[in-house]
């Protein structure tokens, strides 16, 4: 504890404009803070590490530094990291050993006894990026599973073995050890609290130890168990392309448990990136954030890192090592800054190259991914020209003609139409077949965005929107005689089903399995939209909708009955007028439902009443029960 007494004269109160009355000739302290170590740590296991199952990462961590930092002196000195379990060394504790640069009595208080100083880190070369992590806020981590840390450290410039000891209290002692170290190095021992001896069972270091160290460049060892392997997967030498790729899917059903559609090489020189791409062979959930498996330095970062890829693929995990880009202060994540931005795009781009290759090399294997993810590669052709032509060419819509690529529904249509909504066109597509209208299905996710660009980029092949109204145009007008004849049955019809705001008209169309159609125009839905509004509204805004009004007043839906049809041609030889309001109101019902239309208060009640007259018309009730 430092502290220095400065007297503060009133004067220079004043003159800062801080006076204060009882202030004059008093002194002020300056003190430097306290720090509650137990508090770090607390913090450390509750709101910085995700669980204590980091501090073997950490102690890894440690060791590949100082490793790193003796190699860059001695080029041929030993990378090794050995871990003895408490089954190992029969004395209850964990001990971590390295072949590092080791320290010397000054920088042991300079690296481990102090929290959040950098300079002397820098000035020792442990702040430099090769380095994974630094001595002090690593080490630091072993109190989340042990309350004593024990050091013994000797190092490669000479110098007796240090012996240092910390509690998770804040006290340490720093002494020469008993017993000389037999190389030079660092040796971690740490013995387990009675609530996590779980994390130092031989079984349980060994799967955490590979977990994070398998890729790194050193010798790693738990017990005899050696656990590094050869390099990362996407890095090791392979004798053909197709062995290397099967050499890559079985790492993937390994690491991911499934086996991929195809492999995408990935690289960034700006932040010494290398991995892989697997492409999912399987629907994946745009709305659910794709994660990675992201190493630094060749330690394991995270499982589970995300925004490394943009939004729209979703349909590939990633396994990447990455040199520059930074991690976040528990490193588990990577910290968002401009590199990463451009490592994003950069992948981004790289995915989409593998698209568009794919269209040129393999169209089959094209297909079957599009199949798949198909949600993910609209999504990038919403802003992006090389893969809306990608959608144009190869990714089939539903149409009215069956499953098709827009590139082949416009030769087939010249004159097509498209609806953004799933139901109008379920409703509308046999009917706009039998017409010669084409229509796609735009009502999924994208799919009118893509259509509207198609069209800002082609004018001459642009779908247009269908307005229902416009296919009346198109149906059979009946011959003069026959309309007529049924001039009486029509104004008993629109008499029907003018209260329901409904106009009626015969038409002779295909299918003829239909018996009537209902049909609304944008504007009369737009002034049913208004009306209801009105109703909603309060008074003055009642007015100022009802003032619209008239201008759609012309605009009504229609109910087209089909003259094609079997039943329609009975109905409209009825005489009885009230028997045709029945026939007319039921046909009315029957097309709402169809066609899936909202149904109206008012619309439920007629398709009731009509239901039961036409029930109580068919089954007349016997004359004696009148009676």
């Amino acid at each position: 504890m430092s502290s220095r007494s400065v007297k503060v004269r009133y004067a220079s109160l004043v003159r800062e404009g801080r006076r204060h009355s009882g202030w004059e000739g008093r002194t002020v302290t300056e003190r430097a803070f306290q720090v509650d170590l137990r508090g770090v740590v607390d913090l450390l296991s509750r709101h910085l590490y995700s669980s204590p199952r980091v501090y073997l990462r950490e102690l890894l961590q440690n060791g590949v530094d100082a490793v790193t930092a003796r190699r860059a002196g001695e080029p041929g000195a030993p990378a090794r990291i050995h871990v003895e379990t408490p089954e190992h060394t029969g004395d209850g504790t964990l001990r971590v050993h390295d072949t590092g640069v080791g320290l010397t009595e000054p920088q042991v208080h300079e690296l481990l006894a102090t929290i959040g100083r950098s300079g002397k880190r820098d000035e020792l070369g442990y702040a430099r990026h090769e380095f994974l992590g630094q001595f002090g806020i690593g080490l630091l981590s072993g109190f989340l599973v042990a309350d004593e840390i024990e050091v013994h450290t000797r190092s490669a410039h000479g110098g007796p073995t240090v012996r240092w000891v910390g509690h998770a209290d804040g006290r340490y002692l720093v002494e020469l050890a008993a017993q000389e170290r037999g190389e030079v190095g660092t040796t971690v021992i740490l013995r387990p609290r009675r609530d996590a001896e779980e994390w130092f069972g031989t079984h349980t270091v060994t799967e955490l130890a590979r977990h994070y160290g398998a890729l790194l460049p050193v010798e790693l060892r738990v017990g005899d168990t050696l656990l590094t392997e050869e390099g990362p997967p996407w890095s090791r030498p392979h004798p053909t392309p197709a062995r290397r790729r099967a050499a890559l899917g079985d790492y993937c059903r390994t690491l991911f448990g499934f086996t991929p559609l195809d492999v995408i090489d990935l690289e960034v020189a700006e932040a010494g990136l290398r991995g892989v791409a697997f492409v999912l062979p399987h629907p994946a959930n745009p709305t659910v954030r794709a994660t990675h498996r992201v190493y630094l330095k060749r330690m394991l970062l995270a499982d589970n890192v995300a925004d490394l890829l943009p939004d729209w693929a979703f349909f590939v995990r990633c396994v990447v090592d990455t040199e520059e880009l930074r991690p976040t202060a528990s490193r588990e994540a990577l910290y968002e800054d401009d590199l990463l931005g451009h490592v994003r795009e950069t992948l981004g781009d790289q995915v989409r190259d593998w698209l568009v290759t794919l269209a040129h090399s393999d169209t089959e294997a094209l297909r079957r991914f599009l199949r798949l993810h198909h949600v993910g590669v609209k999504a990038l052709a919403v802003h992006d020209d090389a893969m809306l032509d990608l959608v144009h060419r190869w990714l089939e819509f539903e149409t009215s003609s069956g499953a098709m690529t827009l590139a082949e529904f416009s030769r087939r249509h010249p004159e097509a139409r498209y609806t953004p909504d799933v139901d109008e066109f379920r409703r509308l597509s046999a009917v706009a077949a039998a017409q010669g209208v084409g229509l796609v299905n735009a009502g999924y996710v994208y799919d009118a965005e893509i259509i509207a660009r198609l069209g800002d980029r082609e004018p001459a092949a642009a779908l247009r929107p269908l307005d229902p109204g416009e296919l009346t145009t198109r149906f059979g007008v009946l011959e003069s005689e026959t309309e007529l004849r049924l001039r009486g049955f029509l104004r008993t019809a629109e008499r029907a089903l003018d209260p329901l705001g409904c106009a009626v008209a015969l038409r002779s169309y295909a299918p003829a399995s239909l018996p009537a159609l209902y049909l609304t125009s944008r504007a009369a839905e737009h002034r049913a939209e208004l009306a209801e509004s009105r109703i909603e509204a309060d008074p003055l805004w009642a007015d100022v909708l009802g003032a619209l009004e008239p201008a759609l007043a012309a605009d009504r839906p229609r109910l087209v009955l089909n003259h094609a049809n079997p039943l329609t041609r009975r109905i409209t030889t009825l005489t009885d007028p009230d028997l045709v309001t029945l026939a007319v109101q039921a046909l009315y019902g029957q097309a709402l439902l169809h066609g899936r239309h909202p149904l109206r208060p008012a619309d439920t009640a007629v398709l009731n009443r009509s239901f039961l007259g036409l029930l109580d018309w068919a089954a007349p009730a016997d004359p004696e029960e009148r009676k």
